[in-house]
């Protein structure tokens, strides 16, 4: 409903316009009239009306100066002229302040109600283009969103996709040059999980609190998995790489100290890999974050440790580093052969060096089966079974274990991707079926299946030739039509009962599935 302002020094002149606007037009109404410029002024800034009939020549404050103060008010407020005296000077002075409308007295019905629906219409298509524009930035701001955490979620998994860092700062706006990882841990003080409930709660918590916190550098949450949550945090500096460690120390401190003001019962930890200039080394930072997070899990009293490269540059030149990509990759898979193959390898690089000790190749199958056991945690994999190797047996007997506890890994992934996946998509999807009225997401899908939100996102699309996001739209857009037919039930109404909140999006989703908006959808079946 657009809101009108008669302002005219002649009180049958405010009143016959009243008459004809409310009488004539839908989804405009007059809200009050004045008798000069001074209470046009003061009634504009109390009742902000969408269009104004001014009156040029009044007693006092005119028209055209009338205008300029409304003007400074809120320049949307639209203007319709009135007024006997048509003159160039006059005209012109007010089109110089944008107004488009211009009337003269004595006013003809037709000639005030078509300016005015100009007017109208203008203000109507503006407001549908702000409404569109708001539109694209929400959806926009949640693609990027999703795309982020999904970018997060694969790098984590070491499948980073290819996509650089300059290609992430054009599409941030900002100039990125390096990014490092940190890896959030919550428990119990008596080292507890929490429930569900807490969890997303603690989750919810963790990204405002970065929000807050980290305002100079760009981040990228990822998804809640168990009760731990990485966030890639991205330098828009060289210097802010230097200085990464007493950037991060701020950022830790001041996120401890408004977890601690929560006076919740939970302890948070934080381990943080090194920062890299390549997007495709992220993964090593995860790497050091979650050794680092590790290691802080055994000492009780520290919150947060950061990762380094101890141990690397051995581990490189004996290859490790080399093929631990792969080795995980075909442990994901579940694939016997590739792993066995690339564990040989791996076997007769190390047999290679008559230097080595059995204390480095232990340490180095340890980081492998922690980043094995947190890459199985990931896909939603449940398995906690660790190899049993001691530090003073020999190197032959430490990798004749290690061969071994690799091949129960990969059984276990095999008979999980086999049935458990499976069926836990069909779970899936029966509790989208019965709960697509409410507010329901991908994150909340997959906890309720317990995979992660990267891995059922992946498995959902592959499983079912869709995206998550599409079926659950193809469920509420069959719902809709078979709703819509009733001519009983408003669209509003039906809008909320199949889960959208905003009518006017549920509208242009509609359409673009159907063909048809709501209304015409109804309309063809009224016809029939």
């Amino acid at each position: 409903m657009l809101k009108i302002l008669i302002v005219d020094d002649e009180v049958l002149e405010r009143k016959a316009l009243t008459k004809i606007i409310n009488s004539s037009l839908q989804d405009v109404i007059v809200i009050g009239e004045a008798p000069n410029g001074r209470r046009a002024v003061e009634m504009a800034k109390e009742h902000r009306p969408d269009i104004i009939f001014m009156d040029i020549k009044m007693p006092g404050i005119d028209g055209v100066q009338a205008v300029k103060a409304i003007k400074k008010i809120d320049p949307s407020i639209r203007f319709i002229m009135v007024s006997a005296y048509n003159t160039f000077k006059y005209a012109k002075e007010v089109m110089q302040r944008g107004v488009k409308e211009y009337i003269l007295k004595p006013s003809r019905k037709q000639d005030i109600l078509a300016g005015l629906q100009r007017v109208s219409n203008e203000i109507l298509e503006e407001r549908k283009l702000i409404e569109e524009q708001q539109w694209l930035r929400e959806n926009l701001d949640r693609a990027v969103s999703i795309a982020q955490k999904e970018w997060v979620s694969s790098l984590l998994l070491n499948q980073v996709q290819d996509i650089t860092f300059d290609e992430w700062g054009q599409l941030l706006g900002v100039e990125i040059t390096s990014g490092y990882m940190m890896l959030f841990s919550v428990r119990t003080k008596e080292g507890t999980e929490l429930s569900q409930s807490e969890k997303q709660n603690w989750y919810m918590w963790l990204k405002d609190a970065l929000k807050s916190v980290v305002k100079k550098q760009e981040i990228m949450i990822g998804p809640l998995t168990d009760s731990q949550v990485a966030v890639l945090f991205l330098c828009k500096k060289t210097t802010e790489k230097i200085l990464f460690k007493t950037n991060a120390q701020t950022i830790i401190n001041n996120l401890i100290s408004l977890f601690q003001s929560k006076e919740l019962n939970a302890e948070l930890r934080i381990g943080i890999g090194l920062p890299y200039n390549l997007a495709h080394d992220l993964n090593k930072s995860y790497h050091e974050a979650v050794l680092a997070l590790n290691q802080l899990l055994k000492t009780p009293n520290r919150k947060y440790l950061f990762g380094d490269k101890q141990g690397s540059a051995e581990t490189t030149s004996t290859g490790f580093i080399e093929v631990e990509k792969k080795l995980l990759d075909a442990v994901r898979q579940g694939d016997v052969n590739q792993v066995l193959f690339i564990f040989d390898s791996f076997v007769s690089n190390h047999a290679a060096n008559k230097n080595l000790k059995a204390t480095f190749v232990k340490k180095s199958f340890d980081e492998l089966f922690i980043l094995i056991s947190r890459m199985l945690h990931d896909l939603g994999i449940s398995y906690d079974r660790t190899p049993e190797v001691s530090e003073v047996e020999d190197i032959e007997t430490i990798f004749e274990k290690g061969k071994s506890h690799l091949m129960l890994v990969v059984h276990h992934v095999q008979v999980w991707r086999n049935n458990h996946a499976k069926g836990m998509l069909h779970k899936a999807k029966e509790y989208i079926e019965n709960h697509f009225a409410d507010s329901i997401t991908l994150e909340s899908v997959a906890e309720y299946v317990e995979l992660s939100p990267y891995y059922f996102s992946k498995l959902f699309k592959d499983r079912f030739g869709m995206t998550f996001i599409d079926y659950l739209t193809e469920i509420r857009i069959r719902h809709a039509k078979a709703e819509i037919i009733d001519p009983t039930k408003s669209l509003k109404e039906i809008c909320f009962s199949i889960g959208y909140k905003d009518p006017n999006y549920f509208s242009r989703v509609f359409k673009k599935n159907v063909g048809l908006s709501p209304t015409e959808f109804r309309r063809s079946f009224a016809s029939k």
